[in-house]
């Protein structure tokens, strides 16, 4: 039996209600109105002759039925969308929206300056910039790539790392005036911190063979980057701070490093996008010059 092809847009449109947890986010991620999705919704289940959703007040529940009808419908999205990929990679020159979403701090200080010079490559690659400290839902806002120091691997989405940023242990020249500087692992529990709070509030460190743990406390914590280092700068504490960050204000003087000779655990910083996502040819061009930003960001700073 034919499939009409009103029919074929209900089923994308029923694949967006499953996937952003609700009509009228399916209708913004559709582009039209939440009247118009509804109005998809009971054409289908009335051409079908079954109930799709239980639908209450605020929220759904697939039934059986929809269950099995989302897989189907979300494999028809799916080919959309690989079929347009194809096409788009078949032009000479890449073309269309990047929407790319990161953490605040690493966004200014990295990604802005590498997506200025990659849109001067490709001007034709529109970009969509969103900088954020908060965990962003990848699929519900239509993001391409997240920048995250995680790869989320129960998540569903994939993940590649980008680069490995080293970090140093660096407190203010003031800081060390009213506190004596530390030698040793052992003494940096005597020390006031300022705490980032997205990482673990246990320091590890290394020195050959042997390892060293260390609870860092503080009367100052964030969740941001950027504040942590400035409270850093500004005299409050001691801070764990990637070298990118740190190096420039270790120069002006404005931080002084502590144990150099101890290694501490990289942050591991790693591109995230839907899947299938990188088979698009603008996708794959931004991940391959951002890898090849930070190796290059990398021998900058160590020079």
């Amino acid at each position: 039996m034919d499939t009409p092809f009103e029919q074929l847009k209900s089923m994308v449109v029923f694949a967006q209600i499953v996937e952003q947890g609700s009509l009228s986010a399916a209708a913004k991620q559709v582009g039209v109105s939440r009247a118009v999705v509804s109005y998809h919704l009971k054409k289908l289940e009335t051409q079908l002759g079954l109930k799709l959703l239980n639908r209450s007040t605020r929220s759904f529940t697939l039934t059986e039925a929809g269950q099995e009808y989302y897989v189907r419908c979300r494999n028809i999205t799916e080919q959309a969308e690989a079929a347009n990929r194809d096409i788009e990679n078949l032009k000479q020159e890449p073309e269309g929206l990047l929407k790319i979403t990161c953490p605040v701090n690493i966004g200014l200080q990295t990604i802005v300056p590498a997506l200025n010079r990659f849109h001067r490559l490709y001007p034709k690659i529109a970009l969509d910039v969103m900088l954020t400290d908060e965990v962003v839902n990848i699929i519900q806002e239509g993001i391409d790539l997240a920048i995250r120091g995680a790869p989320l691997p129960s998540s569903g989405l994939q993940a590649t790392r980008l680069s490995t940023l080293p970090t140093c242990l660096c407190a203010s020249p003031e800081y060390f005036q009213q506190h004596p500087r530390p030698t040793t692992p052992a003494q940096l529990s005597r020390h006031n911190w300022v705490i980032y709070k997205l990482t673990n509030d246990t320091l590890e460190l290394s020195k050959g063979s042997r390892r060293y743990s260390v609870r860092m406390n503080g009367s100052i914590s964030t969740n941001n980057a950027a504040a942590r280092t400035a409270f850093v700068e500004g005299g409050h504490g001691l801070g764990r701070i990637p070298l990118y960050d740190a190096m420039p204000r270790i120069k002006q003087g404005t931080l002084e490093p502590v144990l150099e000779d101890y290694d501490l655990p990289a942050i591991d910083i790693y591109g995230v996008f839907p899947p299938g996502g990188s088979q698009a040819k603008k996708l794959r061009l931004l991940i391959d010059y951002l890898k090849d930003d930070f190796a290059q960001s990398q021998l900058r700073v160590s020079e």
